[in-house]
């Protein structure tokens, strides 16, 4: 059945500011998942060890404060660094179980010194290897305080059985260009992290399907007042100013015409499961394809710089 994947998003609530629980989770509902016979599971944004929540609630744009400072301290401390192995369990349950992941994680780049953070799209194949890292292009508003802007490096694709796999992360998902860009490389299943809420994932999942005629699939995480963890830091000033329900989820997935399989899922924790068939796509192909029968390069063509950035280059 090379024609079918099923597939499977994971939609939970993250350990804040605390990368091992979190992993810890995330090993949990890829075990799930391979209970249930999944091939690919997809987890949020930013899901290790987090969404910055509290910039919006603690004055992040206040200059040189002991808030943000300790609390941008705590959040570079819990990221991932992929080079030290942070990742290395969950490449060894999908080279165990044979399925893959992409997982939105905080990346430590040590390529950029260690000490900046990029919210990364990971994908690990289900042979257990890391095959992209998409840093996000461009940190939407507040998050623009505490991530750091990445770079095309991650604009990949990747076969899975008949499946042609991209993503992109929360609202670089609304930027034409990158969009294209996975178009031309061939993706019919898109993958869009989110940190969470319907009201990002009800209108774009099922406009990116329509737009490209390829599956799409809006993986959310969830998030209340009373899930932040007792230790976080300066707690008191950012329950004082949240909302109850910071994140509802929202997860969901759209198939090539537009038309959901699985509206936005609100305030559930867990696996959300279904079966994609690949002849979905070629039959909505039929009538539109962005970058081939309904384009015109010769009038207007992209051109991308994949290039992993990088402040020096050492020459030895």
């Amino acid at each position: 059945m090379e024609h079918t994947l099923k597939v499977a998003i994971a939609q939970i609530t993250p350990v804040l500011l605390n990368k091992i629980e979190t992993l810890k989770k995330v090993e949990a509902s890829i075990l799930e998942a391979v209970q249930q016979e999944v091939e690919l599971v997809v987890f949020g944004e930013a899901l290790v060890p987090g969404y910055p929540f509290w910039v919006a609630l603690t004055g992040g744009a206040d200059w040189n404060t002991k808030v943000n400072k300790e609390l941008h301290a705590a959040y570079i401390r819990n990221s991932v660094q992929i080079e030290s192995g942070d990742l290395d369990a969950i490449c060894n349950l999908a080279r165990q179980h044979k399925i893959a992941v992409y997982l939105g994680v905080m990346e430590r780049a040590k390529n950029r010194g260690g000490h900046s953070i990029y919210a990364s799209l990971v994908y690990i194949n289900n042979q257990g290897d890391i095959k992209s890292v998409h840093r996000k292009l461009q940190p939407t508003y507040d998050e623009r305080l505490t991530w750091a802007p990445g770079d095309g490096h991650g604009l990949q694709v990747h076969d899975l059985k008949q499946f042609t796999l991209g993503g992109l992360n929360c609202w670089e998902n609304w930027m034409p260009l990158p969009r294209t860009a996975l178009y031309g490389l061939g993706e019919n299943l898109h993958i869009a992290v989110w940190p969470g809420s319907d009201h990002n994932t009800k209108d774009i999942t099922r406009f990116i399907a329509r737009e490209s005629r390829s599956y799409v699939i809006s993986a959310s995480s969830l998030m209340t007042k009373s899930d932040f963890p007792k230790d976080t830091p300066h707690l008191d000033k950012i329950l004082s100013t949240s909302p109850d329900v910071l994140a509802n989820g929202g997860s969901c997935i759209a198939g090539p015409d537009g038309e959901w399989i699985i509206e936005p899922v609100i305030h559930e924790e867990g696996l959300i499961t279904t079966t994609l068939d690949f002849n979905r796509v070629l039959e909505e192909r039929q009538n539109f394809d962005p970058v081939g029968h309904y384009s015109r390069p010769d009038v207007t063509k992209l051109t991308v710089n994949r290039e992993r950035q990088s402040t020096v280059t050492f020459n030895d």
